[in-house]
């Protein structure tokens, strides 16, 4: 008896997870871009730029989107754009250096989050701006920019005429004493500790390529009912306090696969680090955080925690899987986040940039 009650809850989380993903798809705005094809490019912007790309060159629609960048240079004047395309041994980091040695004016990445993490992590701390040609599956910088992935041509022109926004990046320590490894890395959206990680790892690659984002939820459903784990919290070189858990959560903006708004507070221009502490003990637990998300209610509920700072160090009892915006990133003892504040600029659609700058105005008047 009690093993179905357990299987019931996980049929209605999965329902719930499916309802909110779903929804959000049904919902997500399809934002106006820069300018919309059929517009004379030469009318949009009239500077002469030394245009590099760095091409995932398994992606779909990666020889498309280099001719159509191609195109877009010819109309309007500029000289053939440097195509730079990634390996297996080197998702573009490279590749991106040898643009900025080049006099790249604008580093273009085309390819999913990996390869859009890599390159900003390259171009962080630079004034060139970096353009998205979003053409992965969960592409989350571009949503959490309101840029739309299934507007190849008008995020083409975006990307190459676009006004230039300085948005937060982040970088990561992650060590493990057992094997004695320590890395750094550079994020944009969101990293983690914990279930996130073990989700991404058990997602099947066969329902990947024929449901994209949906296979993660599937992967969610069969790792819910794990056990949690004992980590030490430190925010902002604070006292450390001892929690026990299923994922941490470090967020520099909020929007999750298919437009779930997971963390409303979280921008990407606000110099700190959204911090989220997941501890549910048993299903229920997660259905209540599925439903917190789904009507998205402001009511504290024990299970999961909010935080803010510019830096969190996280030390786990046991060696953790971790994960950087949907990449695996291997397992730590212990890990250290620290926001870099207006690190990178980002060509956006100039509409987006003037309401986020009308929100801001609005924001400080209220404050």
């Amino acid at each position: 008896m009690e093993t179905q009650w357990m299987v019931g809850l996980v049929v209605v989380i999965a329902a719930v997870v499916f309802l909110v993903s779903w929804l959000s798809v049904r919902h997500l705005p399809a934002r106006r871009a820069a300018a919309v094809p059929g517009v004379p490019v030469e009318a949009l912007d009239a500077r002469a730029q030394r245009v590099a790309v760095i091409l995932n060159p398994v992606k779909n629609d990666a020889e498309l989107a280099r001719e159509k960048i191609r195109m877009a240079c010819t109309a309007a004047g500029w000289p053939e754009p440097m195509v730079f395309e990634t390996t297996i041994e080197d998702p573009g980091h490279t590749q991106t250096r040898r643009a900025l040695e080049a006099g790249a004016d604008v580093v273009l990445a085309g390819g999913g989050d990996g390869t859009v993490r890599v390159v900003t992590g390259e171009l962080a701390g630079t004034n060139t701006p970096f353009g998205l040609v979003p053409l992965g599956t969960g592409n989350l910088l571009a949503r959490n920019l309101g840029i739309n992935p299934g507007q190849l041509d008008a995020n083409i022109l975006t990307a190459l005429h676009g006004s230039d926004r300085r948005i937060d990046t982040a970088t990561i320590t992650l060590e493990n004493s057992v094997t004695g490894s320590s890395i750094t890395e550079s994020f944009l959206v969101i990293a983690g500790i914990g279930l996130d990680a073990q989700v991404l790892a058990d997602t099947k690659d066969d329902l990947k390529r024929k449901y994209g984002w949906l296979a993660y939820s599937e992967a969610g459903v069969r790792n819910l009912p794990g056990k949690r784990k004992k980590v030490t919290i430190s925010i902002d070189d604070g006292p450390a306090h001892t929690r026990s858990i299923r994922s941490i959560l470090f967020a520099n903006c909020g929007k999750l696969p298919a437009g779930i708004d997971f963390i409303p507070s979280a921008t990407v221009d606000d110099g700190e680090l959204d911090i989220v502490v997941m501890s549910p003990r048993n299903a229920l637990g997660w259905i209540r955080i599925a439903a917190k998300t789904l009507l998205r209610h402001n009511a504290r509920i024990p299970v999961i925690d909010y935080y803010r700072g510019r830096k969190v160090t996280v030390t786990a009892h046991e060696p953790m899987g971790t994960q950087l915006d949907g990449d695996l990133s291997g397992d730590v003892t212990s890990l250290t986040v620290q926001v870099r504040p207006s690190a990178l600029s980002v060509r956006v659609d100039p509409q987006t940039l003037a309401e986020v700058g009308a929100a801001a105005g609005n924001n400080r008047r209220t404050a």
